[in-house]
């Protein structure tokens, strides 16, 4: 049976989070504990800053047991913990673990980071040598259900940050940003997300620009950049073609002026802006001067707004498809109980065969005739093989059961 157990963003606060987190140096040692407990079969553990999730293939339902093992491994108090805690079973388990991948459950909704989280949780669990046939083949499916929602949908393809937006906004205008150079103002969360979008998107080079040249060294090593000094960017503003500030400062940090002169120096070259800080970092003048192209906080926060409707939208359809694969891969489940059922039926059956083999051997031995014991040999070989299905279809037509045996005429062929 398939089994989830987690929590996340929506369900517990911050610290109960840090308290079931797993450290990626003992996650190894994690799912060993995990894969000794009798009724693991199979197990993978995803834990990020916002969600901890266990995946397990289990012999049946133990939730509490699994609960006991998290709270004792963290050592905390299982009663302290079990508010927090949500659990999947059987085909809520497989739509769970693929709206996770998509970003369907995510605190930023079609998120694509998390996708990776799971592959390296996938690959961490080969790894310890706790997957197998089941788990293993529905991480294999929830990928591949992930790339089609990908690809289907605008689920990715629509800004939901301000930081996420301005850079899209920037590729509107500069066709290739592998040529362009950012001028990042401050060394807050925005400016460090600008910074992490910029890099994915190819950006040519980053400079960096805070009161303390330690922060900015730290976000412009992301990329092939270097840290200024606040009181140096009029050295640096012409190099700009891109240029995002969002500080703490009570008065603006790039006036009319300074602007001016650079663009000058860039012989008119235009300059992308985004002022994302509250009060402005840019003075409004510089929106009026030709070449430079200026945004502030509330003319991307429309774009966000859009965005994030464009992707409920898309969420939509990506649970559509969600529900279609799910639906999949149960067909697969039952055709391997199928095979299961069929092994099982096999083995019983050559059981029954060699026994009687070995006795018709042995009446061959005793000197009786081989059509005596041929006919012996297959009316106790039909005897022994019909005899159960015999007894419950009695049983079943006693009991009015006509769902049995309207399926024992289709599963032995038989003439109604």
């Amino acid at each position: 049976m398939l089994l989830t157990l987690g929590l996340n963003h929506n369900t517990a606060p911050i610290d109960i989070r840090e308290k079931l987190a797993f450290s990626p140096d003992r996650l190894s040692q994690s799912l060993q504990s995990l894969n000794q407990l009798a009724f693991i079969e199979e197990a993978a553990i995803l834990s990020t800053c916002n969600r901890t999730e266990i995946y397990c293939d289990t012999a049946a339902q133990q939730t509490n047991e699994l609960i006991a093992w998290l709270a004792s491994f963290h050592h905390v108090d299982e009663n302290s913990i079990r508010e927090y805690l949500y659990s999947h079973t059987g085909h809520q388990s497989i739509k769970h673990m693929s709206r996770v991948a998509c970003g369907l459950d995510s605190m930023v909704l079609g998120e694509p980071q998390i996708l990776g989280q799971m592959k390296t949780a996938y690959q961490q669990a080969s790894e310890a040598g706790t997957l197998g046939k089941y788990l293993g083949r529905l991480f294999q499916h929830t990928f591949q259900v992930a790339k089609k929602v990908r690809t289907d949908t605008a689920i990715g393809s629509s800004p939901v940050s301000v930081a996420f937006a301005g850079v899209k906004l920037a590729q509107q205008i500069f066709a290739n940003l592998e040529d362009q150079t950012a001028l990042l103002i401050g060394a807050g969360e925005t400016i460090e997300l600008a910074a992490q979008h910029l890099k994915e998107q190819g950006i040519g080079r980053l400079i960096v620009a805070n009161r303390t040249l330690e922060k900015a060294h730290a976000i412009a090593s992301q990329g092939n950049g270097y840290a200024i000094e606040i009181k140096d960017i009029p050295d640096h503003l012409y190099e700009a073609d891109i240029i995002i500030s969002s500080t703490a400062s009570p008065l603006p940090i790039l006036g009319k002026g300074s602007v001016e002169t650079a663009i000058a120096k860039r012989k008119h070259k235009p300059m992308f802006m985004m002022d994302l800080a509250v009060p402005h970092d840019i003075e409004k003048e510089v929106g009026s001067l030709s070449d430079i192209y200026l945004y502030s906080v509330d003319d991307l926060k429309n774009i966000v707004d859009d965005g994030l409707q464009s992707r409920r939208e898309a969420a939509e359809q990506a649970e559509e498809i969600i529900d279609i694969q799910v639906s999949h891969f149960q067909t697969w489940i039952q055709a391997q109980d199928a095979s299961k059922t069929i092994y099982q039926l096999r083995t019983q059956t050559d059981k029954a065969r060699n026994e009687l083999l070995n006795k018709a051997i042995n009446s061959l031995n005793n000197g009786q005739t081989a059509e005596l014991v041929l006919q012996r040999l297959a009316s106790d070989l039909t005897n022994k093989i019909l005899h159960a299905p015999s007894r419950n279809l009695k049983q079943a037509a006693s009991e009015g059961n006509i769902e049995l045996l309207s399926a024992a005429q289709q599963l032995f062929n038989l003439e109604k």
